[in-house]
């Protein structure tokens, strides 16, 4: 479904409230990403740092969902991988239609590169880095994720605020608990996303009248 105008409008007045004024071309760059992608403030699918535009991982799997992504495949590398220093480093194939080679990308995650919040979840946080930029490749995003920040949620000594600005209020990603279906995916295992797909497919048709 395409945004309307007055849909617009409100997304932009939300980011608005969120960050302040951030300039005619951020508003420009930000109109463009709801038009073209289907971004949506309220879920949480953006966030803006540092006068960029960063994608959220829910919002990466929002997108999936939207495009009726195949599947994800993520696999540990484990000759790459150190588990006695917490070093951990992911593969992720996104599979954009059951024919499709798939697109690859990876992530690595260590306690140098994450924050002291996700201490002992590293493994974690590399498999949602492999996961973005797999997906960012697969759907043509040309925004980094803000997952994949070392500066930050690394030792790089990063400001309070801005590791309190990543945080999401809702175990969803999402600014907005009710902001619709496709917000379930981001508790959703990465390596089940082909399921979660399905059913998300048969919920929608089954409530379309």
């Amino acid at each position: 479904m395409r945004k309307t105008h007055s849909s617009l409008q409100v997304e932009m007045k939300l980011a608005r409230s969120l960050w302040g004024q951030f300039g005619d071309a951020k508003s420009k760059e930000l109109r463009d990403l709801m038009v073209r992608y289907h971004i949506s403030v309220s879920c949480g699918d953006v966030t803006y740092l540092d006068n960029r535009w960063y994608v959220t991982h829910s919002g990466l799997l929002r997108l999936a969902f939207r495009r009726r992504c195949s599947g994800i495949k993520t696999t540990l590398q484990n000759q790459l991988s150190d588990s006695q220093n917490n070093r951990w480093v992911f593969k992720a194939v996104v599979y954009k239609s059951p024919g499709s080679s798939g697109f690859f990308g990876y992530g690595d995650a260590d306690p140098t590169n994450t924050s002291p919040l996700v201490r002992g979840a590293e493994m974690r946080v590399a498999e949602t880095r492999a996961v973005n930029r797999a997906l960012r490749k697969a759907y043509g995003i040309g925004l980094c994720s803000v997952e994949e920040l070392g500066w930050l949620t690394g030792s790089s000594s990063p400001a309070a605020d801005r590791e309190q600005s990543v945080r999401p209020p809702h175990q969803n990603g999402s600014s907005n608990p009710n902001c619709g279906t496709g917000c379930a995916f981001s508790s959703a295992s990465t390596t089940s996303i082909r399921h979660w797909l399905r059913r998300m497919r048969l919920t929608s048709a089954a409530r379309q009248p």
